[in-house]
């Protein structure tokens, strides 16, 4: 019998009370959720059982297996996913624009910061995206830019659209973007998302709901900066990613 909504609901709402309950009994605020999270149906089956497995040797072996959006050197128009081909893409303009920030506030400069993302229709440019919505052949969905000295960030992309991802019957995931944040090593990659404020589907989506501390479910969504909004162009938002401490944005790999 298939999964339900109705039946992924439940599960949150057990989670919710037992989380809702620990806390209440003096527990500490989980901000980052378990690896095999059981809403969240695939995380069962492919989370990692066995401690992390050190590499010896030279550490560039490993980081050339390692994932990369291009092979040179970052150009001028890495972090506009609007002009990287010969026309323009189809959806809403946004200016998405923020800090990378360490566990005490200060910035982190010259850091890689990669972005990618499902077009306006909700469809990633990959073989194994199936989704019956159209490509589009002017948006490819991934950027990447460095950090300035004060740890800013800046994308001019698409406003990605939902799409569904058979986790159970009739599963939508919210609008969202992918970051990656590197250290000084591709072997030293976080992985992360941003989400958009007010979206409807945040109270039915089992990996943004496996975040079960609230506060660190809420940094997880940008605000929206009028400021940030080019006239006649774009629209703004402002999301700040901080890497460890009390206020870290949530990583996908976990802590």
């Amino acid at each position: 019998m298939a999964l339900t909504q109705s039946d992924i609901d439940g599960e949150l709402a057990r989670v919710r009370e037992s989380y809702d309950k620990a806390r209440a009994e003096g527990a500490p605020a989980a901000d980052h959720p378990p690896r095999d999270f059981p809403p969240y149906r695939s995380s069962v089956l492919r989370h990692p059982k066995q401690p992390l497995v050190a590499v010896h040797g030279d550490p560039e072996t490993v980081e050339l297996h390692t994932p990369v959006f291009g092979h040179t050197d970052i150009t001028a128009i890495d972090n506009d996913l609007t002009v990287q081909h010969q026309g323009e893409p189809l959806g809403e303009r946004i200016t998405v624009s923020g800090r990378l920030l360490d566990s005490r506030g200060r910035p982190v400069h010259g850091q890689l910061i990669e972005l990618w993302q499902a077009n306006a229709s909700g469809r990633y440019a990959h073989l194994r995206d199936q989704h019956p919505a159209p490509l589009d052949p002017n948006f490819t969905g991934v950027g990447r830019t460095l950090t300035g000295d004060d740890g800013s960030y800046h994308f001019t992309t698409i406003k990605p659209g939902a799409y569904p991802w058979r986790n159970h019957e009739n599963a939508w995931r919210p609008a969202h973007l992918h970051f990656s944040v590197f250290g000084a090593a591709f072997t030293q990659r976080l992985v992360t998302q941003m989400y958009f404020p007010g979206d409807p589907l945040f109270a039915y989506d089992p990996i943004l709901q496996s975040v079960t501390e609230p506060a660190a479910r809420e940094r997880l969504v940008a605000t929206y900066d009028h400021a940030l909004s080019r006239p006649e162009w774009s629209l703004g938002y402002r999301w700040d990613i901080v890497l460890d401490g009390p206020s870290a944005t949530w990583i996908e790999e976990g802590r």
